[in-house]
């Protein structure tokens, strides 16, 4: 028996709905309402169209109606806003945004998948500015073309989140004087506090000024006057300080909405209408993690709940297990992923945890091209159960994070981590890789074996006047050091053991954490019952300390920085 099912939106979520209803029926009439002029475009690519990366704005689309009908016998019209739903009829009222005439379509089945819109706060003198948001190939159409006949000497960036650093980093590659002003303390809120200054500093490097901790209070034509009184000049603004869900269709037709705002679903996304479906970033989600909903709008899931409302309608069970958020962001020659729970969220909802900060490289240290790769791993205290992990780096990060990502969705525990076999080959991995070393550090910390602070802290140590023990070599001290450490290399260790006090406490660093470690058991079979590691070692501790001197001109508790 012939339905007709209609779907609302047709970039990731809609599209890949309707091609996935054609291929369960070919009896079905399929529709696709898109309100805007294209479909099926690659929205997760828009900034990268700025640098030239994507050659042609034509690329970003990756469907027409045409090839819609052709391809799949899927009726999908452009420029078609769906104004209301009439839940009694089983209608919607369209508007054909080229000639303004409406009408009413039926359906037996409906799909809605609209999307978030960004966030543009009424902030004053908004109107007087050249102010772009970049959500759709219009969107950076317009801010394109902007660029490319005015030739900005400045432009601003409002917001440290995906779509702001990318805008930053392209617009940086195209030859602008980029600046980024963040409400919040860092940029990439998925990341902790004490990662994200890794990116601070390789912005600062490619010449991207930072304002961090400010928020903007109004503009003028060219200039954006922040909180803090600063005046920035600036010939363009590009808005990137969120979205929000399109929830307007959903309210209009009296649909349940959730806490957060999302438009509320069931296990089988199916909305408190029994005919009607929501998909995409204007749905709410169920946490894994943390057992209660959550917004996540990203286009990875977008695609699987596509997938599974086709099914739904077309009878097939799905098994919805929520969802744990995991994210990846290229920034210039960096990479930074995260999966799961961030520790803000950590915080928030009262989770005891701990964590294991690495920085081995990436693969065997005399291949070309190993790089340092900062490594995170969050778990609960005392179960081990693996609750995220962030990583940033120049080499292999991706993989690592997909690992932990996999082991978080199968309930897995540090003990996995450990005992995972992965690939290893000199040219791409270690034979212990740096998911199996983050899973022995905090298998140790779990058994309590030894312990630890965090580089967050040594500022601290410093100003109380701690033991401080840098049991690097001599010539890298000498290069830069904590200014009140004490170094005994560990090749020195043992003999000079009793230059190390046992009535205080010891705090141990090397450069990443690996000869810290051996020098803590050394001090430990030693009979010194106070000894800390140092998690990320003198480079975690620079890279941490290096943005903050920079900008507040605090007076650093190094010597000098050293990131190699």
């Amino acid at each position: 028996m012939s339905r007709t099912i209609v779907i609302v939106g047709g970039v990731a979520g809609g599209a890949t709905a309707a091609t996935r209803l054609r291929r369960l029926s070919e009896q079905d009439r399929i529709i696709v309402f898109e309100r805007g002029p294209y479909l099926s475009f690659s929205n997760c690519s828009l900034p990268y169209y700025l640098s030239g990366a994507v050659r042609k704005i034509e690329s970003l689309v990756q469907g027409s109606p045409e090839s819609f009908a052709s391809r799949y016998n899927i009726d999908a019209r452009v420029q078609h806003e769906v104004l209301s739903i009439d839940r009694q009829r089983r209608q919607v009222e369209v508007r054909n945004r080229v000639d303004g005439t409406t009408f009413q379509q039926p359906y037996d089945a409906l799909i809605l998948s609209p999307g978030a819109s960004p966030v543009v706060p009424p902030i004053p003198g908004i109107d007087q500015a050249n102010v772009f948001t970049v959500r759709n190939v219009v969107d950076i159409g317009r801010l394109a073309e902007f660029v490319q006949a005015r030739h900005p000497a400045r432009v601003t960036v409002v917001g440290g989140g995906f779509i702001g650093i990318e805008c930053a980093e392209n617009l940086a590659l195209a030859g602008h004087r980029v600046t980024v002003v963040e409400a919040l303390p860092q940029i990439l809120s998925q990341l902790d506090a004490d990662m994200a200054p890794i990116l601070h500093k390789v912005l600062l490097d490619r010449g991207i000024e930072l304002h961090l901790s400010d928020k903007v209070t109004r503009f003028s034509q060219h200039e954006v006057i922040l909180e803090s009184g600063t005046a920035i000049e600036t010939d363009a603004v590009v808005l990137a300080i969120g979205v929000r869900p399109e929830t307007e269709l959903a309210k209009g037709a009296d649909l349940t909405i959730g806490p957060t705002g999302a438009i509320a679903v069931d296990a089988n996304y199916r909305t408190s209408d029994p005919h009607i479906w929501a998909i995409g970033d204007a749905i709410e989600l169920h946490s894994a993690l943390l057992h209660k909903p959550c917004r996540l709008p990203l286009a990875g899931p977008a695609h699987k709940q596509a997938r599974a409302v086709a099914d739904h309608i077309h009878g097939r069970p799905t098994r919805r297990r929520g969802v744990i958020g995991s994210s990846i962001v290229q920034v210039f020659d960096y990479t930074a992923a995260s999966t799961g729970l961030a520790e803000r969220l950590l915080v928030d909802h009262s989770i005891p945890y701990e964590s294991a900060e690495v920085i081995p490289k990436d693969r065997v240290g005399l291949m070309p091209g190993a790089e340092d790769l900062h490594f995170k791993l969050l778990f609960e205290v005392p179960t081990g159960r693996i609750l995220g992990a962030q990583a940033v780096g120049r080499g292999e990060v991706a993989k690592r994070i997909d690992v932990v990502a996999t082991v978080i969705k199968l309930g897995g525990t540090v003990d996995d981590l450990r005992e995972l076999e992965l690939c290893y080959a000199p040219p791409y991995g270690t034979a212990k890789d740096v998911v199996n070393i983050a899973g022995l550090v905090a298998g140790n910390l779990l058994e309590q074996t030894y312990r630890q602070v965090r580089k967050t802290q040594v500022r601290e140590l410093v100003q109380q006047g701690d033991f401080i023990l840098d049991v690097r070599e001599r010539h890298e001290f000498e290069r830069g050091h904590i200014t009140t450490a004490t170094n005994i290399p560990l090749s020195q260790l043992r003999r000079r053991i009793d230059e190390v006090p046992k009535n205080r406490s010891v705090y141990v660093h090397c450069r990443t954490g690996q000869r810290s470690y051996n020098a803590v058991r050394v001090l430990q079979n030693h009979g010194h019952a106070n000894v800390f590691n140092i998690a990320g070692g003198f480079l975690g501790i620079c890279l941490y300390e290096y943005f903050t001197d920079r900008v507040q001109g605090r007076k650093p508790i190094v010597t000098a920085y050293n990131f190699n």
